[in-house]
C-alpha cells in the first residue's frame, strides 16, 4: 500500500516542492525526525544556506535510512528559516536533493533557532506500510 498525494481542484494548486495532502494508510510505520540544522558531523556551521540546507537534508536522509526509510517515505516536511532571502536558495537545494518527492509540507520564517549561527531546521513525518 502506498500513500495517497492529493491537490484537491477545488483549493489553488500547490507551489514548488509539496502537496497539500497526504494520507497514511492504516497499518503504516511512522517515524518523526527531530529538526536537523546545518550542523557538520565536523561541528562546523557553514555561513551559507544552500550548505546549511544541504547538511539537514542529508542528515534526514542518514536518519531515515537508519530506520529503513527513505525520502520517497517522507509524508510531512517542516522548514524553518531565519531569513527570508534565503528562501531561493534554500528551494534551490531543496529541489536538487528531493527531486519529485514531494510531501505535504509547511514553510516558516523565525525570528531564530537554537544557536545563531543556524540558518535552517528542518522536521518530517515518514509513513512506509508494513
Amino acid at each position: 500500500m502506498a500513500n495517497i498525494y492529493s491537490n484537491p481542484d477545488n483549493v489553488r494548486p500547490p507551489g514548488v516542492n509539496y502537496h497539500h495532502s497526504v494520507e497514511v494508510l492504516a497499518g503504516s510505520r511512522l517515524l518523526y525526525v527531530a529538526g536537523q540544522t546545518g550542523l557538520a558531523d565536523d561541528n562546523a556551521i557553514p555561513d551559507d544556506i544552500e550548505s546549511q540546507a544541504e547538511i539537514a537534508f542529508t542528515n534526514i536522509t542518514k536518519i531515515l535510512e537508519a530506520s529503513g526509510f527513505g525520502l520517497e517515505d517522507v509524508v510531512f516536511m517542516k522548514s524553518f528559516l531565519t531569513r527570508r532571502e534565503d528562501r531561493e536558495g534554500y528551494q534551490k537545494v531543496r529541489s536538487a536533493m528531493w527531486g519529485d518527492i514531494k510531501p505535504a509540507s509547511t514553510f516558516l520564517l523565525v525570528s531564530g533557532l537554537a544557536r545563531p549561527e543556524f540558518l535552517v531546521e528542518v522536521e518530517v513525518v515518514a509513513a512506509k506500510s508494513g
